[in-house]
């Protein structure tokens, strides 16, 4: 089984990389993050491919909607229904209500009835996500942390699967700082940084016709996506590795270059970033070495250290040197 979860991972990376120049590895990772249930926020210059990136991963996906037959009527068979995806372009005058929708009343009858916003879908690209004010950012924390919203006292459920891609400009205008608990909040942090001599070559001569995107198709589907993340649990993870997570995330806290440490939302991420990355690469438990290997991506979002000149991947790269991988 998990032979075949690794072949139309495989599958679905080409398809992305056909038209999509970007680090097959970064790729695994932000598809791993889809399928764990977390999100991803693409941090990095404009202009470097985030958005046609995400615009690529959400078209090869053919979106379902198994709540709702094919011959099935009526507004109230529909209330449930989500798009398979949308686009939230971010500006500064953006209202929360713009995002997670609003109650109206239908003036000839009196009935009080719910617009779902653009969140109500499986596949959400939240484009230039800190050109939003702190007020509208904050319509964001319920429904990353709970996959739900509430709209004046009423919950409302999404449905599986649900995805949130970000894309953050690191320098511009208008740009407001996100929240640490926001960032907490996702899976993991990547940067596509600027192509190199060749692939840039490749770009030009790819997107700079117009019927670039014509041919480009979807080739699994949205309850794959439901079935892999069921299975993300069956993945094995030796008690030695989960300690080790631990450790790692826990050394955060006494660091000395390090202001504002990880929180145990932390480790449950990492571990469970872990076991959907084994799961695409075709394995049934999760190695010392994949944990490593994601450490950084899925941590350095979510520290501040003492000295803004300081990166914080440098003392998370010390901490992943010193932590000793058998416990005494």
């Amino acid at each position: 089984m998990e032979l075949q979860v690794k072949q139309s991972i495989e599958l679905l990376i080409n398809n992305i990389r056909r038209l999509i120049s970007v680090d097959e590895k970064k790729l695994e990772y932000i598809i791993a993050a889809q399928i764990a249930g977390g999100h991803v926020i693409l941090a990095d210059s404009h202009g470097v491919g985030k958005t046609s990136l995400a615009r690529a991963l959400a078209q090869s996906i053919r979106w379902q909607s198994p709540e709702l037959p094919p011959n099935t009527r009526g507004e109230d068979s529909r209330k449930d229904l989500m798009e398979g995806f949308s686009r939230i372009q971010c500006t500064v005058d953006l209202l929360p209500q713009d995002i997670l929708g609003y109650n109206r009343f239908l003036g000839h009858t009196g009935e009080l009835i719910f617009n779902k916003g653009p969140i109500f879908a499986h596949f959400v690209l939240c484009d230039e996500i800190n050109l939003l004010t702190p007020k509208t950012q904050g319509s964001f924390f319920q429904v990353m942390e709970e996959q739900s919203v509430t709209i004046e006292g009423k919950l409302y459920r999404l449905r599986d699967p649900f995805f949130i891609i970000a894309t953050m400009n690191l320098k511009g205008v208008h740009l407001f700082p996100l929240p640490v608990p926001q960032l907490d909040r996702f899976m993991i942090r990547l940067s596509l940084g600027y192509p190199s001599e060749e692939n840039e070559i490749e770009i030009i001569n790819k997107h700079g016709k117009i019927d670039a995107w014509d041919s480009f198709q979807s080739v699994i589907d949205s309850e794959d996506l439901i079935r892999w993340k069921k299975m993300v649990d069956e993945v094995q993870m030796h008690n030695d590795v989960t300690a080790y997570i631990a450790s790692c995330v826990r050394q955060t806290r006494v660091h000395p270059d390090i202001e504002i440490p990880a929180s145990p939302r932390a480790g449950v991420r990492i571990s469970r970033l872990a076991r959907s990355l084994a799961l695409c690469r075709g394995m049934d438990f999760v190695s010392i070495d994949i944990v490593k290997e994601i450490f950084i991506h899925a941590m350095a979002h979510r520290i501040i250290t003492r000295d803004p000149s300081i990166p914080p991947e440098a003392p998370l790269e010390n901490i992943l040197n010193s932590v000793p991988v058998e416990r005494k």
